[in-house]
Protein backbone atom coordinates (compact mmCIF):
# COMPACT_ATOMS: atom_id res chain seq x y z
CA UNK A 1 0.00 0.00 0.00
CA UNK A 2 1.39 3.42 -0.98
CA UNK A 3 1.83 5.75 2.00
CA UNK A 4 1.39 9.49 1.69
CA UNK A 5 4.65 11.45 1.60
CA UNK A 6 3.53 13.86 4.31
CA UNK A 7 2.73 10.99 6.71
CA UNK A 8 6.17 9.46 6.15
CA UNK A 9 7.87 12.82 6.76
CA UNK A 10 5.90 13.46 9.96
CA UNK A 11 6.79 10.04 11.36
CA UNK A 12 10.41 10.43 10.34
CA UNK A 13 10.80 13.88 11.94
CA UNK A 14 9.46 12.49 15.21
CA UNK A 15 12.08 9.75 15.24
CA UNK A 16 14.84 12.19 14.34
CA UNK A 17 14.10 14.46 17.30
CA UNK A 18 14.80 11.55 19.63
CA UNK A 19 18.00 10.31 17.97
CA UNK A 20 19.78 13.36 16.52
CA UNK A 21 21.81 15.97 18.36
CA UNK A 22 21.38 19.27 16.44
CA UNK A 23 24.73 20.64 17.62
CA UNK A 24 26.56 17.56 16.43
CA UNK A 25 24.90 17.62 13.02
CA UNK A 26 25.59 21.33 12.52
CA UNK A 27 29.27 20.86 13.38
CA UNK A 28 29.75 18.46 10.48
CA UNK A 29 29.75 20.11 7.09
CA UNK A 30 28.23 18.37 4.09
CA UNK A 31 30.75 16.66 1.90
CA UNK A 32 33.58 16.74 4.47
CA UNK A 33 36.63 14.80 3.33
CA UNK A 34 39.86 13.47 4.76
CA UNK A 35 42.97 15.64 4.39
CA UNK A 36 44.05 13.27 1.60
CA UNK A 37 40.92 14.21 -0.38
CA UNK A 38 39.04 10.92 0.08
CA UNK A 39 35.44 10.83 1.26
CA UNK A 40 35.01 10.02 4.93
CA UNK A 41 32.49 7.55 6.40
CA UNK A 42 29.18 9.17 7.29
CA UNK A 43 28.78 8.22 10.96
CA UNK A 44 27.30 11.41 12.40
CA UNK A 45 24.56 12.22 9.89
CA UNK A 46 21.67 10.52 8.17
CA UNK A 47 22.41 8.42 5.10
CA UNK A 48 19.77 7.99 2.41
CA UNK A 49 19.96 5.44 -0.39
CA UNK A 50 17.68 6.01 -3.38
CA UNK A 51 17.03 3.60 -6.23
CA UNK A 52 15.78 5.92 -8.98
CA UNK A 53 12.96 4.71 -11.20
CA UNK A 54 11.15 6.25 -14.11
CA UNK A 55 7.86 6.76 -12.22
CA UNK A 56 8.57 5.77 -8.60
CA UNK A 57 11.83 5.73 -6.62
CA UNK A 58 12.57 3.61 -3.55
CA UNK A 59 14.45 5.10 -0.59
CA UNK A 60 16.07 3.77 2.57
CA UNK A 61 17.11 6.07 5.47
CA UNK A 62 19.80 4.91 7.93
CA UNK A 63 20.37 6.46 11.36
CA UNK A 64 23.60 7.31 13.15
CA UNK A 65 24.19 3.72 14.24
CA UNK A 66 23.27 2.16 10.89
CA UNK A 67 19.72 1.24 11.87
CA UNK A 68 16.96 1.49 9.30
CA UNK A 69 14.74 4.43 10.17
CA UNK A 70 12.39 4.41 7.22
CA UNK A 71 11.81 2.74 3.85
CA UNK A 72 9.31 3.62 1.18
CA UNK A 73 8.59 5.12 -2.23
CA UNK A 74 8.21 8.60 -3.68
CA UNK A 75 7.37 9.87 -7.11
CA UNK A 76 10.27 10.74 -9.40
CA UNK A 77 9.28 14.36 -9.97
CA UNK A 78 11.01 17.58 -9.01
CA UNK A 79 8.20 18.66 -6.68
CA UNK A 80 7.99 15.40 -4.68
CA UNK A 81 11.76 14.98 -4.40
CA UNK A 82 12.23 18.59 -3.24
CA UNK A 83 9.48 18.26 -0.60
CA UNK A 84 10.94 15.00 0.71
CA UNK A 85 14.59 16.07 1.04
CA UNK A 86 13.95 19.56 2.44
CA UNK A 87 13.22 17.85 5.79
CA UNK A 88 16.55 15.94 5.69
CA UNK A 89 19.00 18.82 5.82
CA UNK A 90 22.72 17.91 5.94
CA UNK A 91 22.15 14.25 5.03
CA UNK A 92 24.21 12.14 2.62
CA UNK A 93 22.15 10.91 -0.32
CA UNK A 94 23.40 8.09 -2.57
CA UNK A 95 21.96 6.92 -5.89
CA UNK A 96 23.24 5.42 -9.12
CA UNK A 97 23.88 7.31 -12.33
CA UNK A 98 21.04 7.14 -14.84
CA UNK A 99 18.57 9.12 -16.91
CA UNK A 100 17.24 11.15 -13.97
CA UNK A 101 20.41 11.35 -11.86
CA UNK A 102 21.61 14.73 -13.23
CA UNK A 103 18.53 16.80 -12.38
CA UNK A 104 17.86 14.85 -9.18
CA UNK A 105 21.35 15.76 -7.99
CA UNK A 106 20.68 19.46 -8.61
CA UNK A 107 17.37 19.33 -6.72
CA UNK A 108 18.77 17.48 -3.69
CA UNK A 109 21.90 19.65 -3.49
CA UNK A 110 19.64 22.68 -3.55
CA UNK A 111 18.02 21.36 -0.37
CA UNK A 112 21.38 21.43 1.47
CA UNK A 113 22.27 17.73 1.26
CA UNK A 114 25.42 15.98 0.13
CA UNK A 115 24.98 13.82 -2.98
CA UNK A 116 27.09 10.89 -4.15
CA UNK A 117 26.37 9.57 -7.65
CA UNK A 118 27.56 5.96 -7.80
CA UNK A 119 29.00 4.36 -10.93
CA UNK A 120 27.40 0.91 -11.20
CA UNK A 121 29.82 -0.26 -13.92
CA UNK A 122 32.71 -0.07 -11.45
CA UNK A 123 30.81 -1.38 -8.44
CA UNK A 124 30.53 -5.07 -7.64
CA UNK A 125 27.56 -6.28 -9.66
CA UNK A 126 24.46 -8.10 -8.51
CA UNK A 127 25.18 -11.27 -10.50
CA UNK A 128 26.09 -13.22 -7.37
CA UNK A 129 22.99 -12.14 -5.44
CA UNK A 130 20.01 -14.49 -5.43
CA UNK A 131 17.56 -11.70 -4.54
CA UNK A 132 17.42 -8.32 -6.20
CA UNK A 133 14.74 -5.65 -6.06
CA UNK A 134 14.53 -1.87 -5.73
CA UNK A 135 14.13 -1.94 -1.95
CA UNK A 136 17.26 -4.06 -1.46
CA UNK A 137 19.22 -1.89 -3.89
CA UNK A 138 18.30 1.28 -1.99
CA UNK A 139 19.36 -0.32 1.30
CA UNK A 140 22.68 -1.46 -0.18
CA UNK A 141 23.44 2.00 -1.59
CA UNK A 142 22.71 3.59 1.78
CA UNK A 143 24.99 1.20 3.68
CA UNK A 144 27.86 1.57 1.21
CA UNK A 145 27.54 5.36 1.27
CA UNK A 146 27.58 5.36 5.07
CA UNK A 147 30.62 3.13 5.69
CA UNK A 148 32.61 2.84 2.44
CA UNK A 149 31.81 5.67 -0.01
CA UNK A 150 34.94 4.99 -2.08
CA UNK A 151 33.50 1.64 -3.19
CA UNK A 152 30.74 3.57 -4.98
CA UNK A 153 33.32 5.16 -7.33
CA UNK A 154 31.47 8.54 -7.18
CA UNK A 155 31.25 10.46 -10.43
CA UNK A 156 30.55 14.08 -11.32
CA UNK A 157 27.83 15.20 -13.73
CA UNK A 158 28.39 17.83 -16.40
CA UNK A 159 27.01 21.31 -15.91
CA UNK A 160 23.48 22.10 -17.04
CA UNK A 161 24.69 24.40 -19.81
CA UNK A 162 26.94 21.72 -21.30
CA UNK A 163 24.15 19.14 -21.12
CA UNK A 164 21.85 21.50 -23.02
CA UNK A 165 24.44 21.92 -25.78
CA UNK A 166 24.95 18.17 -25.92
CA UNK A 167 21.24 17.77 -26.66
CA UNK A 168 21.85 19.39 -30.08
CA UNK A 169 24.48 16.79 -30.95
CA UNK A 170 22.41 13.87 -29.68
CA UNK A 171 19.31 15.05 -31.55
CA UNK A 172 21.31 15.22 -34.77
CA UNK A 173 22.70 11.75 -34.09
CA UNK A 174 19.15 10.43 -33.66
CA UNK A 175 18.11 11.94 -37.01
CA UNK A 176 21.11 10.40 -38.77
CA UNK A 177 20.24 6.99 -37.31
CA UNK A 178 16.61 7.35 -38.43
CA UNK A 179 17.66 8.34 -41.95
CA UNK A 180 19.99 5.36 -42.16
CA UNK A 181 17.17 3.03 -41.15
CA UNK A 182 14.88 4.48 -43.83
CA UNK A 183 17.53 4.18 -46.55
CA UNK A 184 18.39 0.60 -45.61
CA UNK A 185 14.72 -0.38 -45.48
CA UNK A 186 14.08 1.14 -48.91
CA UNK A 187 17.05 -0.63 -50.49
CA UNK A 188 16.12 -3.95 -48.88
CA UNK A 189 12.51 -3.81 -50.07
CA UNK A 190 13.57 -2.96 -53.64
CA UNK A 191 16.13 -5.75 -53.59
CA UNK A 192 13.41 -8.26 -52.61
CA UNK A 193 11.69 -7.46 -55.92
CA UNK A 194 14.77 -8.43 -57.94
CA UNK A 195 16.19 -4.93 -58.64
CA UNK A 196 18.72 -2.64 -56.99
CA UNK A 197 18.87 1.07 -56.35
CA UNK A 198 21.92 3.03 -57.59
CA UNK A 199 24.76 3.81 -55.20
CA UNK A 200 24.77 7.33 -53.80
CA UNK A 201 25.40 9.29 -50.64
CA UNK A 202 22.79 9.70 -47.93
CA UNK A 203 22.34 13.40 -48.76
CA UNK A 204 21.56 12.72 -52.44
CA UNK A 205 19.49 9.58 -51.83
CA UNK A 206 16.11 11.18 -52.52
CA UNK A 207 17.16 12.90 -55.76
CA UNK A 208 18.89 9.90 -57.35
CA UNK A 209 16.57 7.12 -56.17
CA UNK A 210 13.09 8.55 -56.62
CA UNK A 211 13.00 7.76 -60.34
CA UNK A 212 14.81 4.42 -59.93
CA UNK A 213 12.16 2.84 -57.70
CA UNK A 214 10.21 0.14 -59.60
CA UNK A 215 6.79 1.25 -60.79
CA UNK A 216 4.90 -1.59 -59.12
CA UNK A 217 6.12 -0.58 -55.61
CA UNK A 218 6.74 3.13 -56.15
CA UNK A 219 3.54 4.19 -54.42
CA UNK A 220 4.51 2.22 -51.30
CA UNK A 221 8.15 3.38 -51.10
CA UNK A 222 7.94 7.03 -52.12
CA UNK A 223 6.88 8.13 -48.59
CA UNK A 224 10.09 6.57 -47.23
CA UNK A 225 12.18 8.38 -49.82
CA UNK A 226 10.51 11.72 -49.07
CA UNK A 227 10.93 11.21 -45.35
CA UNK A 228 14.65 10.61 -45.88
CA UNK A 229 14.83 13.88 -47.83
CA UNK A 230 13.08 15.75 -45.00
CA UNK A 231 15.50 14.29 -42.46
CA UNK A 232 18.46 15.37 -44.62
CA UNK A 233 17.16 18.95 -44.60
CA UNK A 234 16.79 18.88 -40.80
CA UNK A 235 20.29 17.44 -40.41
CA UNK A 236 21.71 20.35 -42.42
CA UNK A 237 20.04 22.78 -40.02
CA UNK A 238 21.63 20.99 -37.08
CA UNK A 239 25.01 21.19 -38.84
CA UNK A 240 24.65 24.98 -39.05
CA UNK A 241 23.81 25.19 -35.34
CA UNK A 242 26.82 23.03 -34.43
CA UNK A 243 29.13 25.13 -36.59
CA UNK A 244 27.81 28.28 -34.91
CA UNK A 245 28.26 26.81 -31.42
CA UNK A 246 31.87 25.89 -32.13
CA UNK A 247 32.66 29.26 -33.67
CA UNK A 248 31.01 31.56 -31.11
CA UNK A 249 30.78 29.67 -27.81
CA UNK A 250 33.53 27.03 -27.90
CA UNK A 251 36.35 28.71 -29.79
CA UNK A 252 38.95 26.21 -28.56
CA UNK A 253 37.44 23.64 -30.93
CA UNK A 254 39.65 25.35 -33.54
CA UNK A 255 42.66 23.78 -31.85
CA UNK A 256 41.20 20.31 -32.36
CA UNK A 257 40.18 20.94 -35.96
CA UNK A 258 43.83 21.37 -36.93
CA UNK A 259 43.89 17.59 -37.36
CA UNK A 260 42.62 16.78 -40.81
CA UNK A 261 39.52 14.61 -40.51
CA UNK A 262 38.31 16.22 -37.26
CA UNK A 263 35.34 18.37 -38.22
CA UNK A 264 33.04 20.64 -36.21
CA UNK A 265 30.84 17.78 -34.99
CA UNK A 266 33.69 15.64 -33.68
CA UNK A 267 35.49 18.61 -32.12
CA UNK A 268 32.40 19.95 -30.36
CA UNK A 269 31.31 16.51 -29.12
CA UNK A 270 34.82 15.89 -27.75
CA UNK A 271 34.96 19.25 -25.95
CA UNK A 272 31.48 18.95 -24.45
CA UNK A 273 32.02 15.38 -23.29
CA UNK A 274 35.31 16.10 -21.51
CA UNK A 275 34.08 19.58 -20.44
CA UNK A 276 37.22 20.35 -18.41
CA UNK A 277 40.59 19.14 -19.77
CA UNK A 278 42.30 19.75 -16.42
CA UNK A 279 40.37 16.87 -14.83
CA UNK A 280 42.80 14.47 -16.53
CA UNK A 281 46.28 14.37 -15.03
CA UNK A 282 47.74 12.89 -18.22
CA UNK A 283 46.45 12.97 -21.77
CA UNK A 284 46.71 9.18 -21.87
CA UNK A 285 43.88 8.97 -19.32
CA UNK A 286 41.40 10.07 -22.00
CA UNK A 287 41.62 6.70 -23.79
CA UNK A 288 40.26 4.64 -20.85
CA UNK A 289 37.69 7.37 -20.10
CA UNK A 290 36.20 6.97 -23.60
CA UNK A 291 36.37 3.16 -23.52
CA UNK A 292 39.09 2.78 -26.17
CA UNK A 293 41.32 0.40 -24.19
CA UNK A 294 40.97 -3.40 -23.83
CA UNK A 295 39.01 -4.94 -20.99
CA UNK A 296 40.98 -6.92 -18.42
CA UNK A 297 39.86 -10.10 -16.66
CA UNK A 298 43.16 -11.68 -15.62
CA UNK A 299 43.18 -14.49 -13.11
CA UNK A 300 46.42 -16.29 -12.24
CA UNK A 301 48.14 -17.34 -15.44
CA UNK A 302 45.02 -16.72 -17.51
CA UNK A 303 45.26 -13.44 -19.41
CA UNK A 304 42.60 -13.54 -22.15
CA UNK A 305 42.71 -10.99 -24.95
CA UNK A 306 39.42 -9.11 -24.84
CA UNK A 307 37.79 -6.30 -26.77
CA UNK A 308 37.66 -2.67 -25.73
CA UNK A 309 35.77 -1.73 -22.58
CA UNK A 310 33.29 0.61 -24.40
CA UNK A 311 32.83 2.75 -21.31
CA UNK A 312 32.09 6.45 -21.56
CA UNK A 313 30.16 8.26 -24.26
CA UNK A 314 29.16 6.07 -27.21
CA UNK A 315 28.65 8.96 -29.62
CA UNK A 316 32.14 10.41 -29.11
CA UNK A 317 33.74 6.98 -29.42
CA UNK A 318 31.87 6.39 -32.68
CA UNK A 319 32.98 9.77 -34.06
CA UNK A 320 36.61 9.14 -33.14
CA UNK A 321 36.60 5.71 -34.78
CA UNK A 322 35.01 7.23 -37.91
CA UNK A 323 37.77 9.85 -38.03
CA UNK A 324 40.39 7.13 -37.61
CA UNK A 325 38.90 5.19 -40.53
CA UNK A 326 39.15 8.32 -42.69
CA UNK A 327 42.80 8.78 -41.67
CA UNK A 328 43.57 5.17 -42.64
CA UNK A 329 41.50 5.35 -45.84
CA UNK A 330 42.59 6.20 -49.37
CA UNK A 331 42.03 9.94 -48.87
CA UNK A 332 43.76 10.17 -45.50
CA UNK A 333 46.76 12.54 -45.22
CA UNK A 334 50.28 11.32 -44.54
CA UNK A 335 50.60 11.77 -40.77
CA UNK A 336 52.11 10.00 -37.79
CA UNK A 337 48.68 8.60 -36.97
CA UNK A 338 48.28 7.11 -40.44
CA UNK A 339 51.75 5.56 -40.41
CA UNK A 340 51.09 4.06 -36.99
CA UNK A 341 47.81 2.55 -38.13
CA UNK A 342 49.30 1.15 -41.35
CA UNK A 343 52.06 -0.55 -39.36
CA UNK A 344 49.38 -2.28 -37.29
CA UNK A 345 47.54 -3.34 -40.45
CA UNK A 346 50.72 -4.92 -41.84
CA UNK A 347 50.81 -7.37 -38.94
CA UNK A 348 47.85 -9.14 -40.49
CA UNK A 349 45.62 -11.45 -38.57
CA UNK A 350 41.90 -11.47 -38.05
CA UNK A 351 40.28 -8.04 -37.83
CA UNK A 352 43.64 -6.29 -38.24
CA UNK A 353 42.10 -3.22 -39.87
CA UNK A 354 39.43 -2.88 -37.18
CA UNK A 355 42.02 -3.09 -34.43
CA UNK A 356 44.16 -0.53 -36.21
CA UNK A 357 41.20 1.86 -36.47
CA UNK A 358 40.48 1.57 -32.74
CA UNK A 359 44.16 2.04 -31.88
CA UNK A 360 44.36 5.16 -34.06
CA UNK A 361 41.14 6.45 -32.45
CA UNK A 362 42.72 6.09 -29.00
CA UNK A 363 45.86 7.93 -30.10
CA UNK A 364 43.68 10.59 -31.71
CA UNK A 365 41.81 11.12 -28.43
CA UNK A 366 45.12 11.57 -26.61
CA UNK A 367 46.39 13.94 -29.30
CA UNK A 368 43.27 16.12 -29.17
CA UNK A 369 43.54 16.47 -25.41
CA UNK A 370 47.21 17.40 -25.71
CA UNK A 371 46.43 20.08 -28.32
CA UNK A 372 43.58 21.41 -26.18
CA UNK A 373 45.71 21.74 -23.04
CA UNK A 374 48.96 22.98 -24.59
CA UNK A 375 47.56 25.13 -27.41
CA UNK A 376 50.32 23.97 -29.76
CA UNK A 377 50.30 24.03 -33.54
CA UNK A 378 49.59 20.54 -34.85
CA UNK A 379 52.50 18.92 -36.70
CA UNK A 380 51.28 15.95 -38.79
CA UNK A 381 54.76 14.38 -39.10
CA UNK A 382 56.27 15.39 -35.79
CA UNK A 383 57.97 12.05 -35.11
CA UNK A 384 59.51 11.94 -38.59
CA UNK A 385 60.91 15.50 -38.44
CA UNK A 386 63.86 16.62 -36.28
CA UNK A 387 63.04 17.94 -32.84
CA UNK A 388 62.52 21.66 -32.56
CA UNK A 389 60.89 24.12 -30.22
CA UNK A 390 57.14 23.78 -29.87
CA UNK A 391 54.98 26.45 -31.45
CA UNK A 392 51.82 27.64 -29.79
CA UNK A 393 48.65 28.18 -31.79
CA UNK A 394 47.69 31.80 -32.37
CA UNK A 395 44.37 33.08 -33.70
CA UNK A 396 44.26 34.61 -37.14
CA UNK A 397 45.40 38.22 -37.24
CA UNK A 398 48.36 40.44 -38.06
CA UNK A 399 51.68 38.70 -37.82
CA UNK A 400 53.67 39.57 -34.73
CA UNK A 401 56.95 41.40 -35.14
CA UNK A 402 59.99 39.28 -34.35
CA UNK A 403 63.33 38.01 -35.66
CA UNK A 404 63.26 36.41 -39.06
CA UNK A 405 60.30 38.33 -40.43
CA UNK A 406 62.32 40.53 -42.82
CA UNK A 407 64.50 39.43 -45.73
CA UNK A 408 67.74 40.80 -44.20
CA UNK A 409 67.09 39.05 -40.89
CA UNK A 410 66.47 35.74 -42.65
CA UNK A 411 69.73 36.05 -44.63
CA UNK A 412 71.67 36.89 -41.45
CA UNK A 413 70.12 33.82 -39.77
CA UNK A 414 71.17 31.57 -42.68
CA UNK A 415 74.73 32.92 -42.62
CA UNK A 416 75.02 32.30 -38.87
CA UNK A 417 73.79 28.72 -39.31
CA UNK A 418 76.36 28.19 -42.10
CA UNK A 419 79.27 29.32 -39.91
CA UNK A 420 78.06 27.24 -36.99
CA UNK A 421 77.86 23.95 -38.97
CA UNK A 422 80.68 22.55 -41.14
CA UNK A 423 80.10 22.20 -44.87
CA UNK A 424 79.51 18.75 -46.30
CA UNK A 425 81.95 17.44 -48.89
CA UNK A 426 80.46 16.96 -52.37
CA UNK A 427 82.06 13.54 -52.75
CA UNK A 428 80.51 12.38 -49.52
CA UNK A 429 77.22 13.82 -50.72
CA UNK A 430 77.21 11.50 -53.74
CA UNK A 431 78.69 8.33 -52.27
CA UNK A 432 77.42 8.16 -48.71
CA UNK A 433 73.94 9.63 -49.09
CA UNK A 434 72.22 6.34 -48.35
CA UNK A 435 74.19 5.79 -45.12
CA UNK A 436 73.44 9.20 -43.63
CA UNK A 437 71.08 9.46 -40.70
CA UNK A 438 67.85 11.43 -40.89
CA UNK A 439 69.29 14.43 -39.07
CA UNK A 440 72.33 14.47 -41.40
CA UNK A 441 70.07 14.42 -44.45
CA UNK A 442 68.05 17.39 -43.21
CA UNK A 443 71.28 19.28 -42.44
CA UNK A 444 72.65 18.38 -45.87
CA UNK A 445 69.55 19.78 -47.58
CA UNK A 446 69.80 23.05 -45.68
CA UNK A 447 73.51 23.53 -46.35
CA UNK A 448 73.18 22.61 -50.05
CA UNK A 449 70.32 25.04 -50.49
CA UNK A 450 72.36 27.83 -48.87
CA UNK A 451 75.37 27.12 -51.14
CA UNK A 452 73.13 27.40 -54.20
CA UNK A 453 71.79 30.75 -52.98
CA UNK A 454 75.31 32.07 -52.48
Amino acid sequence: MQRDTKEVLAELVGKLKEKLDPKKVAATSAGEKHPSGELRPNLDRLTVGVDLGDQWSHYCILGLEGETLAEGQLRTTQQHIAEFFQALNAARVVFEVGTHSAWVQEVICGCGNEVLVANPRLMEGSRRRKRKNDRIDANKLARLGRVDPQSLHPMRHRSKEVRQDLVVLRARDALVAARTELINATRGLVKSMGTRLPKCSSESFAQKVEEAVPVEIREALLPLVRMAAALSADIKEYDKKIEELGREKYEHTTLLRQVKGVGPITALAYVLTLENPERFVKSRDVGPYLGLVPKQEDSGESQPQLGISKTGDTMVRKLLVGTAQYILGPFGPDTDLRRYGLRLCERGGKNAKRRAAVAVARKLAVLLHCLWVSGEVYEPLRQASPRRSRRRWLPEGPRRAGPGNTESERSDFCSRRTHEQPCVDDAKTKSDLESLADNDIHRLVRVTAHKRLV
